[in-house]
């Protein structure tokens, strides 16, 4: 049986950050919005959830910190979203240093950082450390007031930065070349080549300058590359989109699971065990494009099929572990991001590890624990019991590595190698300090790129939909329409744009792509 058809201005397939992101800014500037969301709930990636059952902690179960939502997105749909800058920016472990040494780099004391840098051997690559991230900034105040904007073209944004020798490090030549300039130190180096790999399974010197684009979205943010943790968890970003969305006057169905879309905006959908269409001005996909082809009847075949590269676990504690080295509180190294065997050299042989389809010996992880910066995560008993989240991110586990077949043995073998990267840093093994839940588990959540698929959509699990693209135009793409001006174009014309992370100048936790979608449909249909 079908449901009735109905029209609106805009039919949003996808009900993620950016998916309400659009929807609010398009009610509010009076257009009739549909959005329909596969899931039983909102949120998609950017959500919270008690992942262990009996124990009152709401995790940021796939996406967890914020750099790349714009202040305007805050305060044009008046979010009330509170968003806490860390005092460490980094704690990362020297292997088979005699004390256990590692580098913390404090933002707030120039000192500690320089004398950590010299009890690790790195002294000498202070300024070059510094000088990185001084022109990093320089590129992001260029760059970041741009991307709720049209479109720069490449020769244009060159000219604004001024500096030929900074660009053609950055925008010409692999990051791998631009950091080795800069430092020496394995670890270092290690520390600075993260950003251009995580979710991205590439070598640093790869000619494809994807690990480029990787890295360049993770220092731009906010014009300062500042990751800060965002109060409530991810599921308070999201929640408080879906409240602005709705306020609007946008329409949201969950549990609605899209089956095709047309290319004159015929969406059919099911929900509540019938079948339903809908018309729409213009359709934005918030999907990735691999997905959106085989809504629109295509077989993807013009572009391989996203892979992601990152294994996330989560972890709940009664504390924080003991460190090998006792002069850094734990308090300290957790509460930035905790690099684990991410020296350079370890990032390569991890990288050609699972370039041969091995789990890598030694896996590369980051950790953040959101707890530290923000107890409300947590019950009170929780918070009372000195209980801590740790959220890991490991990286060099690509989507090559596993099958349906293999998926729960693989999941199992990737939690095994986070453990014991964990441990080998640890004075004790983290999982003497694991709590468990209402049935005597470990409170330890694994997912694999397979489970992100299966769960968000995520073809390969690819946290960022796709090849990231540069957030410039190339001086001779076509910029005619305003789907093609805002960044948010298919080959599908006009009425069917993507508004996600697929988008050019998506990835991460922005709304940008939904943003600049509304503003592509508005210029499109008379402005506001």
């Amino acid at each position: 049986m079908s449901g009735t058809s109905q029209s609106h201005d805009v039919v949003i397939v996808g009900g993620g950050h950016n998916g309400l992101t659009a929807a609010a800014y398009l009610a509010k500037a009076g257009r009739s919005v549909l959005v329909l969301e596969r899931l039983d709930s909102t949120g998609g990636a950017a959500v919270s959830a008690v992942a262990f059952e009996g124990v009152d902690a709401r995790l940021s179960r796939y996406s967890y910190l914020v750099s790349l939502m714009p202040r305007k997105i805050v305060d044009d749909l008046g979010l009330e979203l509170q968003l806490v800058r860390r005092r460490y920016s980094s704690y990362t472990p020297l292997p088979g240093h005699p004390e256990g040494a590692g580098l913390l780099v404090d933002q707030q004391d120039e000192e500690a950082t320089r004398a950590s840098f010299q009890r690790i051997g790195a002294v000498d690559d202070i300024d070059g450390f510094g000088s990185i991230y001084r022109d990093t900034t320089l590129v992001a105040s260029v760059l970041w007031p741009t991307v709720t904007e049209p479109l720069v073209r490449r020769s244009e944004t060159k000219s604004r930065l001024g500096d030929d020798e900074l660009w053609n490090a950055i925008f010409e030549r692999p990051i791998g070349e631009f950091i080795e300039s800069r430092v020496n130190s394995d670890l270092v180096r290690g520390v600075v080549a993260t950003d251009a790999l995580i979710g991205t399974f590439m070598d640093p010197n790869d000619a494809s300058l994807q690990q480029n684009r990787c890295f360049l979205y993770h220092v731009i943010g906010g014009g300062t590359g500042d990751w800060d943790v965002p109060v409530g968890g991810m599921g308070n970003v999201t929640r408080q989109l879906a409240e602005a969305a709705r306020k609007a006057g946008a329409s949201i169905i969950t549990g609605a699971e899209v089956a095709s879309i047309s290319h004159d905006g015929l969406v059919r959908y099911t929900a509540d065990n019938e079948e339903h269409t809908v018309i729409g001005g213009h359709v934005l996909a918030n999907v990735a494009p691999f997905v959106l082809d085989k809504l629109m009847g295509m077989i993807p075949q013009k572009v391989a099929r996203p892979e992601g590269s990152q294994v996330k676990v989560n972890l709940l504690l009664s504390r924080l572990p003991k460190l090998m080295d006792p002069s850094v509180a734990p308090e300290a190294a957790f509460g930035g991001t905790f690099h684990i065997n991410e020296l350079y050299s370890q990032l390569a042989t991890a990288y050609d590890a699972a370039s041969s389809n091995a789990i890598p010996d030694v896996l590369p992880c980051e950790i953040y624990c959101h707890s530290l910066t923000d107890p409300s995560i947590l019950g009170p008993d929780l918070v009372a019991s000195g209980a801590q989240t740790l959220t890991v991110f490991g990286l060099h586990a690509p989507d090559r590595l596993i099958t349906a077949e293999n998926n729960e043995d693989q999941r199992v073998r990737l939690q095994k190698a986070v453990v014991d990267s964990l441990n080998s840093v640890l004075a004790e093994p983290i999982e003497d300090v694991l709590l468990r839940d209402a049935n005597g588990k470990p409170c330890i959540e694994t997912k694999t790129t397979l489970d992100i698929e299966r769960a968000l959509n995520m073809p390969g699990g690819n946290i960022f939909h796709g090849p990231l693209s540069w957030p410039f135009a190339e001086d001779d793409a076509p910029l005619e329409t305003p789907g093609q001006r805002w960044g948010v174009a298919t080959e599908y014309g006009d009425k069917i744009l993507l508004c996600g992370s697929g988008a050019v100048r998506g990835g991460a936790v922005s709304g940008i792509g939904g943003h600049n979608a509304a503003m592509a449909v508005l210029e499109a249909t008379g402005g506001n």
